[in-house]
């Protein structure tokens, strides 16, 4: 297998990052503090997870940093826009997700980084209102606004290249509509104003326009329609999204290929959440709460497949809450009751109460996907980029396509995508060639034949 042309990851890479509240500052102060040996970026499979190439007996296990051509994370260099002008020690200290005395010695580091103005619109995040906002005649101003930040920021720190991470707040929930169908039609309706065009689809149109990758970690439509796809493709440039996958619904992705796997059945599952930081705030209002809820409810029936096991999934209840509750800050806690039932139709139950810390398990993810994107413009993929579903609770998918979610399916696919750009071999794990004993090679422990036939998931893995 050939590998893929991969351009090198030279120079600096610019991170810029809508939305500069607890996620972006915890993120932030998360390089800090490891440039600083202060600490490790767990949860990252860039940095942490090892890679297995060829068969087991070969023992081929590179990190996943050293075996694709990933920019250094001492390269990287953090900006973005904000509804307030506090900087990223400011934010932090606020944020509450590091205790002040963790983060004390990278303040200086951190004072450094202030955000540049931001397109908001409060009619699209009702909870929340800032000072620190761009006033333009058009949408279409906005964006050209946001396209000179872009190139000021590349210029004033030496840039070689620049990825966007949507970390900013969930919108109120959109439906596709005719402006997106098109470049034309989304052009035209920013130089209208179109209300079906939010903030979040600007900052997208604004980096895709320019060829800068782009990920959407908001349940907001965003990349996610037609004309952002079409203009991906036209300036080949990566898109992923949607919707980091965190806390509660990781535990779903988790679990439910367990039950599928297993054949048991599921009558209900009831999940809530309290939470009480910014996203919380913004959450309590329904508009916003209902693209939260169509995201988060999304995956169950991918990965059960009740039209084809009725009897298992076919009438199953699902229930999901948050509930704004300020004491708790950015520790949320998600519960999860789940009537699943066995053998005879005798039933079960499973409980969960997930007590985590949704800014400490997004800031992987944002590094992650900044590193992987900048990684598909080099190697010239571009359009959605279904390899990285495994971030997403809702992952952006061919229109073709129904999106995977099972989290372990998603983890093969973005290993194996891996494989193919460096030009090894997909994993299948079927494993036959371990068992043949032909001319008693396996029995003298020599290593097997391989199998002349292709795996299913290379094919996958390249589309």
């Amino acid at each position: 297998m050939n590998a893929t042309t991969i351009q090198p990851a030279q120079g600096r890479l610019g991170v810029l990052l809508p939305g500069m509240g607890a996620v972006t500052s915890t993120f932030i102060a998360g390089m800090a503090m490891h440039r600083q040996g202060l600490g490790d970026m767990v949860g990252s499979l860039t940095q942490m997870q090892t890679l297995r190439l060829g068969k087991r007996y070969e023992g081929r296990r590179p990190l996943i940093k050293d075996f694709v051509p990933l920019a250094d994370t001492n390269d990287l260099v953090f900006g973005g826009w904000d509804i307030f002008p506090d900087s990223m020690y400011e934010t932090a200290l606020n944020a509450g997700v590091f205790p002040a005395a963790t983060i004390e010695p990278v303040r200086d580091a951190l004072s450094e980084i202030s955000p540049m103005p931001a397109v908001f619109d409060p009619n699209y995040v009702r909870r929340l209102d800032g000072p620190h906002v761009k006033r333009a005649a058009t949408k279409w101003d906005l964006a050209r606004m946001l396209m000179d930040d872009i190139e000021a920021f590349k210029q004033a720190h030496n840039l070689d290249r620049v990825v966007m991470v949507w970390c900013g707040s969930t919108e109120v929930y959109q439906e596709e509509a005719v402006v997106h169908s098109s470049v034309e039609t989304l052009e035209q309706g920013l130089k209208a104003n179109d209300p079906g065009i939010p903030p979040s689809m600007i900052y997208a149109y604004a980096a895709v326009k320019l060829g800068i990758p782009y990920a959407n970690g908001a349940p907001n439509l965003s990349g996610d329609v037609p004309a952002m796809v079409e203009l991906a493709n036209e300036t080949k440039t990566p898109i992923s999204g949607k919707d980091f996958k965190t806390g509660q619904t990781l535990m779903k992705t988790v679990l439910a290929p367990g039950l599928h796997a297993r054949m048991l059945g599921l009558q209900g599952w009831y999940s809530t959440n309290i939470l009480g930081n910014r996203d919380g705030e913004v959450l309590d209002d329904p508009g916003s709460f209902e693209a939260k809820e169509k995201s988060k409810m999304s995956v169950l029936d991918s990965i059960l497949e009740p039209s084809l096991y009725p009897a298992l999934y076919g009438d199953y209840a699902h229930k999901v809450r948050i509930d704004y509750y300020p004491p708790r800050g950015d520790a949320k806690e998600g519960w999860d009751n789940i009537d699943i039932f066995g053998w005879m139709g005798m039933p079960m139950q499973i409980k969960i109460n997930f007590l985590c810390r949704d800014s400490i398990l997004a800031a992987p993810i944002v590094l992650d996907l900044a590193l992987f994107l900048d990684l598909a413009k080099r190697a010239e993929l571009s359009g959605i980029q279904e390899w990285l579903s495994f971030y997403f609770k809702s992952p952006q998918h061919r229109a073709d396509l129904t999106p995977q979610h099972d989290l372990f399916k998603q983890h093969l696919k973005l290993e194996n995508t891996l494989r193919v750009l460096m030009g090894e071999e997909v994993l299948d794990h079927a494993g036959l060639d371990y068992y043949d004993d032909e001319k008693g090679r396996s029995i003298k422990g020599e290593p097997p034949r391989r199998l002349e036939r292709k795996s299913e998931t290379e094919s996958e893995a390249r589309s």
